[in-house]
């Protein structure tokens, strides 16, 4: 067996060529470079996989990889991550939505594009390897290979992977699915890597996490900010720059309790905007769903699910509407959907499934919030 790992420059990925490497397997590193810009040294602000730091990350994944022994390349895949994660994603924010781009990168760019790249680049590998915190395997009742949450809850990462297809299941490796993150930190200092142990770690897709640069000031119109009677407070902008449940930066001084974005109309470029429990849901559609241990569902199922990846996973009903639609049904009221980001289902500890949030529908301003279009 000869395993492509995907090499981040960081400890998940290095322990995962290291643990690779220890079962006498064929390992290679792969790492994408995606960033098109000038390269710049890491700073000591939040540390993300897009940005000018990026040729830091290759020399450590570089580093490490001479150290396990193996042989590390970089696939340059900046022009298909500039057409199909950065475009979507700004074309998204001004729709209005608020996307998940490492949700996207997985399937498209790491489990996609790079090994397509790299296997027409003449680089033979039978399967693909990364740190990710979450396990597969092939159920062979079903005659499908399911996803499943890794054994660490805190570091289990199998949200951002629910789009990965049955093919690009079928030759993936998630070794740290197994273990502990703290078991892995000391892997690390008994094997001679303690530079990695306790480097810090993504926090986000964007260096610094300031994504406004991503938009181009052109593309950006100002707008009124108004509360869900249609009263004008005051004005911003661009509705790209805020995103469900915020509150800071709205500057709306003198009123007399805490204002949150509720609601962003792309096509008047408007904030809504109201009180705390006015975010209050329990209902919301999911679109372009990926099944993953089921092929499709024909009527209500009882699953948990995430609206965002740092929340425990919440019981509800799923109700298919259409095709690719279905309706989330909770069983309690929640705060703060957001529009573009990914709803995943899950049965016990394995990914059913999961989608693309799309309207929300609050509990008490179904009315008077659609009213405003």
């Amino acid at each position: 067996m000869k395993i492509a790992v995907g090499m981040s420059g960081g400890l998940d990925s290095t322990m995962t060529a290291l643990l690779l490497k220890d079962r006498n397997t064929d390992v290679i590193g792969l790492t994408m470079r995606i960033w098109d810009g000038e390269p710049q040294p890491a700073t000591s602000g939040k540390h993300g996989c897009y940005g000018p730091s990026e040729e830091s990350d290759i020399m450590e994944a570089q580093a490490a990889c001479s150290k396990i022994g193996i042989p590390h390349h970089v696939i340059d895949l900046t022009s298909e991550y500039s057409d199909l994660i950065l475009k979507d994603f700004s074309s998204q924010y001004l729709q209005g939505r608020t996307p998940n781009p490492c949700v996207l990168c997985n399937p498209m760019m790491k489990f996609g594009a790079m090994l397509r790249r790299a296997r027409a680049d003449g680089f033979d590998f039978s399967h693909f390897a990364t740190g990710h915190y979450a396990r597969v395997n092939h159920d062979v009742h079903r005659d499908r290979y399911v996803l499943k949450k890794g054994i660490d809850p805190a570091k289990d990462q199998s949200y951002f992977l629910y789009r990965l297809n049955q093919a690009q299941l079928s030759q993936v490796i998630f070794p740290l699915g197994e273990y502990l993150k703290k078991d892995i930190r000391t892997l690390a200092v008994e094997r001679g890597f303690s530079d990695f142990a306790y480097k810090s770690e993504s926090q986000n897709f964007m260096d610094g996490g300031d994504y406004r640069s991503l938009i181009n000031d052109e593309d950006r119109q100002p707008g009124l900010i108004i509360d869900l009677h249609g009263n004008v407070l005051g004005e911003h902008q661009g509705i790209d720059l805020y995103t469900i449940g915020q509150r800071k930066r709205l500057n709306l001084g003198g009123q007399a309790q805490p204002l949150y974005v509720i609601k962003k109309i792309a096509d008047s470029h408007t904030i809504v905007v109201g009180r705390k429990e006015n975010l209050t849901f329990s209902k919301f559609t999911v679109s372009n769903i990926n099944w993953i241990s089921v092929d499709k569902i024909t009527q209500p199922i009882r699953l948990n699910a995430k609206f965002r990846y740092s929340q425990t996973a919440a019981p509800c009903t799923v109700h298919p509407a259409n095709e690719n639609e279905v309706m989330l049904k909770f069983d309690d009221a929640h705060l703060a959907a957001t529009p573009g980001q990914s709803a995943v289902f899950y049965q016990d500890d394995e990914v059913v499934g999961g989608g693309v949030i799309g309207s929300v529908e609050y509990e008490d301003l179904e009315i008077s919030v659609q009213s405003l279009n």
